[in-house]
């Protein structure tokens, strides 16, 4: 129990969730409801229905709310889905988070372009850059739409933006501009991310700060193909060949199903924690439903910093 006690991870204002961040500080955005497979949220004015896995109770709590919905997606038996829209919904929409803002479009496989969840890192990676008083340089690996890259370009940083997705790459540059942004130090790469950094290891290039948020399985930009639990150690273990003499963090982030967060943790404690002093925690990241104590979990972290 007291090794335990050394990393556990309390969010200050959601008390009881030992192991547990919670983005629970948005405003624009809010889990109305969840229900049988499907979670009700409402993105800005726009209410959409969407499938998760970790719904597995079958009550509504707020059987009214589901009769406003905007649209919702249908998963098909054969693979992949669809959106069925029940009101007009904009081809594009805008959503604060905080003084950050972010692009919203319905797109196919349910997604909406944004993890709302990781708006909890959001603030921590905020702080630890703002907190160090000084120069820090981060890469954003599997960096999807960039809501990190606009998180740590607010907050003073350089950031390093590479995605194997020229579409998603745009759309992250969409963000940092909507966030006010566009003259900060962000570098947009559209490459695999294992050949990057072995690129950046022979020019010498470091970083302070390093993200990544892998997928489960993908292919990079000429087809190379991901497999989390094959390729997530020597990945790690790759990139601390560009961390700096003095580096601030390191996040990981997973959505694979079947991983503990425990797993990031040792892994990090492996590589990272090796060569670096500093300290390694883990936990999952929550959602919290509007006038509820319901948490739903969407995926793990784990993290080193010092």
């Amino acid at each position: 129990m007291e090794q335990l006690s050394i990393h556990k991870i309390i969010n200050i204002n959601k008390k009881g969730n030992n192991n547990m961040i919670i983005a629970n500080n948005w405003k624009d955005y809010k889990i109305l409801d969840m229900s049988d497979g499907k979670k009700l949220e409402k993105w800005g004015d726009v209410i959409l229905s969407r499938p998760d896995p970790q719904i597995i109770w079958k009550k509504k709590s707020y059987p009214e709310k589901w009769k406003n919905i905007n649209a919702t997606y249908y998963r098909s038996k054969t693979g992949g889905g669809a959106w069925k829209y029940n009101k007009q919904v904009p081809n594009q929409w805008q959503i604060k988070y905080k003084e950050l803002t972010f692009n919203i479009k319905p797109m196919g496989f349910k997604h909406t372009g944004l993890f709302p969840e990781q708006a909890v890192n959001w603030d921590w990676m905020i702080n630890k850059i703002k907190n160090s008083n000084r120069k820090i340089k981060v890469l954003n690996l599997f960096a999807y739409t960039g809501g990190a890259t606009v998180a740590c370009a607010f907050a003073g940083a350089s950031v390093c933006h590479v995605d194997s997705s020229k579409g998603m790459t745009t759309w992250a540059k969409d963000n940092i501009a909507s966030s006010g942004l566009s003259e900060k130090p962000v570098r947009y790469i559209v490459d695999d991310v294992v050949k990057f950094v072995n690129r950046e290891i022979r020019r010498g290039n470091k970083y302070d700060a390093i993200i990544m948020d892998p997928p489960s399985y993908g292919r990079g930009a000429s087809g190379e193909v991901w497999q989390f639990e094959e390729n997530i150690y020597d990945l790690v273990e790759l990139c601390t060949n560009v961390l700096s003499d003095d580096p601030l963090f390191f996040l990981i982030n997973s959505y694979t199903t079947g991983i503990s967060s425990k797993v990031l943790e040792n892994i990090l404690n492996l590589t990272v924690g090796k060569r670096c002093k500093g300290k390694v925690s883990s936990g999952e990241v929550g959602l919290p439903m509007e006038n509820s104590n319901l948490i739903l979990p969407c995926g793990i972290f784990g993290r080193w910093e010092v």
